[in-house]
């Protein structure tokens, strides 16, 4: 190793500790951009994605015919999304990472002009999203063995999606309700391998499934991954806090991502409010001191197709944590759960089970 390479590894090992890295989860020098987060316009820092939404759908073709790459009237988008893009940014939001999977919506280009335009980093997954009863599983996903679908999205991560040039910062897994079914279980071992392979993020739509959170931590186990690869993506869904805290306490991500402005969401439809249920599971985590496994955003939609309405994602910013402060919560555990938590999770590095 040379010096100038010494210096740059040291830099990034010394960003990863600012934020927090556990200390087990030491860079890897086999992967060039290990302690870096990609984003759609080039890798930064993980210490310098700031104030982060984890989970958002910028653009997305939910409930449409699949599309790969999925094919927007560009001018309308940046027109529709760019200004609300500023306002998110205005609150002081600096990174959102975009939800929107392979045949579901994704579009790396037009994320990056959409990037380039607002200001704000927008980070793009690989992978396949098995939810919606597979509606968005292409054909050839169900011929090819894990290893080979894992070699097609760690050559995006290596050589960027489509030709664009952008690389994935993370990989987008869904798994429909109930135990985990043939293709669901390829999709989440082929998820595993990939991460070996690149560092990248697991973020998989997981929601109240408890038995499919077990059957897919026992397949990261397996492939000899760390569950602290691994996010339970719509976590919220739980009627109790009871499973969030058994998986946090493995080391999982748990993402509590639907915050609204009105009564919403399934796993509940008792009357309590979107913010009151996201702030009651945080308590039940806070109160096992499990702060530093909670990732919070709104599945939000600025750009959804047809007549459907979108779902802003501000209530973070302009409810949310004003509601934390009047519970109490410190500005560091703020901080915690809205810059370092994100920048710990998405930050390139093979997490491995020792």
């Amino acid at each position: 190793m040379n010096r100038r390479e010494f210096l740059k590894r040291t830099a990034s090992s010394a960003a990863l500790m600012s934020v927090g890295l556990p200390f087990a989860l030491r860079a890897n020098p086999a992967i060039p951009d290990a302690g870096k987060v990609l984003t759609t316009t080039g890798s930064i820092g993980a210490s310098e994605m700031g104030q982060t939404l984890v989970h958002e759908h910028i653009i997305t073709i939910f409930g449409e015919k699949a599309q790969e790459p999925a094919e927007y009237d560009e001018e309308k988008v940046l027109e529709d999304v760019v200004p609300y893009l500023k306002y998110i940014k205005s609150l002081g939001c600096n990174t959102i990472v975009d939800c929107s999977a392979a045949y579901l919506g994704r579009n790396a280009a037009l994320l990056k002009k959409l990037s380039e335009a607002s200001g704000i980093n927008i980070l793009v997954s690989t992978g396949l999203y098995g939810a919606a009863g597979d509606d968005y599983v292409p054909d050839y996903a169900y011929d090819e063995p894990p290893g080979k679908l894992a070699e097609r999205w760690i050559d995006e991560f290596k050589n960027g999606i489509h030709g664009t040039g952008v690389r994935p910062g993370f990989v987008k897994i869904g798994v429909d309700s109930g135990p985990l079914s043939d293709i669901d279980a390829k999709l989440v071992r082929a998820a595993t391998m990939t991460h070996l392979e690149t560092g990248l993020l697991l973020q998989i739509h997981t929601s109240n499934n408890p038995r499919a959170v077990d059957q897919q931590l026992q397949i990261l186990k397996e492939e000899g991954v760390h569950p602290s690869a691994w996010v339970w993506v719509h976590a919220q869904g739980v009627d109790d806090a009871d499973p969030l805290i058994k998986a946090a306490q493995k080391g999982a991500w748990i993402s509590l991502d639907g915050l609204r402005s009105r009564n919403y969401f399934n796993g509940y439809g008792d009357g309590r409010s979107s913010v009151m249920h996201h702030f009651e599971l945080l308590q039940a985590l806070k109160k096992e001191k499990l702060l530093d496994r909670v990732l919070l955003s709104h599945d939000g939609s600025t750009f959804p197709p047809g007549d459907r309405p979108k779902r802003p994602y501000d209530v973070l910013f302009t409810t949310f944590i004003p509601m934390l402060k009047a519970g109490g919560y410190s500005d560091d555990e703020i901080n915690q759960l809205i810059v370092n938590n994100p920048a710990r999770a998405f930050a390139i590095q093979v997490r491995r089970n020792s």
